[in-house]
């Protein structure tokens, strides 16, 4: 019957062992792996390390390491977890494993770069589980929601779906504008407000409701009208930007100060029966005013008050800003930057349509001169936020 030493050395027969120096040589290329325990990880680790405990490894290191050709840096606390570590990795079909020799402590010991990492309690792994066994989000992506901040442009038919499937996800900060009070017509489809909070100021309602949802969310709000003279200190350090806006005045004054700040916006309208949603990244994309040069006179814009919505519809292009939203703050897939995404209620039919950039566009084209941040009340409806 082999003993403890003997399976020891059959298993670092078989794989490779580096030093820390080579480890720390070539940080920048190696995918570094932490097979300790949470409450030794949580302690400190290597920079960038992936953690999953030896006990989990052969049930998890896939979902959170798809590419086994990838080169891995395997560590433990002394290097005997990640020699057993690195020989079931090759077992599993990893093809380039390393272990280091020493472990943590060496490293340490050596005067390498180590830090006590950002982790989560036991409650967010709790509430956030089914986001942690996305690989496409997984730990790492979830703490980066918990430090993202996103800033609502209203709290009404779009910002109400989009607010709270932000806080649900996790979003840290989520700011709100909004001027407005709650008004039993808002209550067809503005989902964050109730019958008992009418009267109250929408920021107001739309606190209660998200903070009640998760208490890890901080809500900040703006009781202000948004304009020139405020928009790029409200807009200043946020992530992303979601428009649920319904007129073109802060369309085009939001897009400018976007521009000015290089802060994606994700933007979504609404009219009866249709929607629309794309994502606005300076410089990247096609902004607004690529897209719509100039706003149609007022008599061919109706709002919604006028015209009428289907209160479903808000939901649907509410939750799809949220998508949009969360994918720009963790680059996942392919954001619907220069792509307009429309969405028929009436048919049940989204279609997709290019958007590309004007090279002479006056915001950000090539020959753009500097933005100038001014109203544009003059142009279309009268300045409002929210749908």
């Amino acid at each position: 019957m082999p003993s403890p030493r003997d399976l020891l050395n059959a298993a670092k027969a078989e794989i490779r062992e580096v030093t820390p120096d080579e480890v720390a040589a070539n940080l920048d290329h190696l995918t570094i792996l932490d097979v300790r325990e949470p409450d030794e990880y949580e302690q400190g680790a290597l920079p960038g390390a992936v953690h999953v405990p030896r006990g989990q490894l052969e049930f998890s290191i896939e979902g959170r390491l798809t590419d086994k050709n990838a080169p891995i840096a395997v560590y433990c606390a002394g290097g005997t977890r990640s020699a057993f570590a690195a020989k079931t990795l090759q077992d599993l079909g990893y093809q380039d494993v390393v272990s280091m020799a020493g472990g943590f402590n060496k490293w340490k010991d050596e005067g390498h770069t180590w830090s006590t990492p950002q982790t989560m309690t036991q409650d967010q792994r709790i509430r956030y589980h089914r986001h942690l066994l996305l690989p496409e989000v997984g730990e790492k992506g979830q703490l980066k929601l918990l430090n993202s901040k996103v800033l609502l442009l209203g709290a009404g038919g779009l910002g109400s779906p989009a607010a709270l499937y932000l806080a649900a996800a996790g979003v840290g900060t989520i700011g709100i504008i909004d001027m407005d009070v709650v008004d039993a017509s808002n209550l067809q489809r503005q989902i964050l407000h109730t019958l008992d909070r009418v009267g109250m100021r929408k920021v107001d309602s739309a606190k209660a409701a998200l903070t009640a949802m998760n208490p890890d969310v901080k809500v900040v709000t703006y009781d202000t009208r948004l304009g020139a003279d405020n928009v790029l200190d409200i807009i200043d350090g946020y992530d992303v930007i979601v428009d649920g806006t319904d007129n073109f005045p802060t369309r085009y004054l939001v897009n400018d100060a976007s521009l000015v700040k290089r802060i994606p916006v994700v933007h979504g309208s609404i009219f009866r029966f249709e929607g629309q949603v794309t994502v606005f990244d300076p410089f990247v994309g096609p902004c607004y005013r690529c897209m719509i040069p100039e706003p149609p006179p007022a008599e061919l814009a109706p709002s919604c008050a006028e015209a009428g919505v289907l209160g479903v519809l808000c939901g649907i292009v509410g939750s799809l800003q949220a998508v949009e939203a969360i994918k720009m703050l963790l680059s996942l897939g392919e954001p619907l930057v220069g792509r307009l995404l429309t969405y028929d209620a009436l048919e049940q039919s989204f279609r997709t349509f290019k958007v590309r950039r004007d090279p002479d566009c006056p915001a950000c084209g090539e020959h753009a001169g500097e933005i100038v941040i001014a109203e544009y009340d003059d142009l279309c409806m009268p300045h409002s936020v929210g749908v």
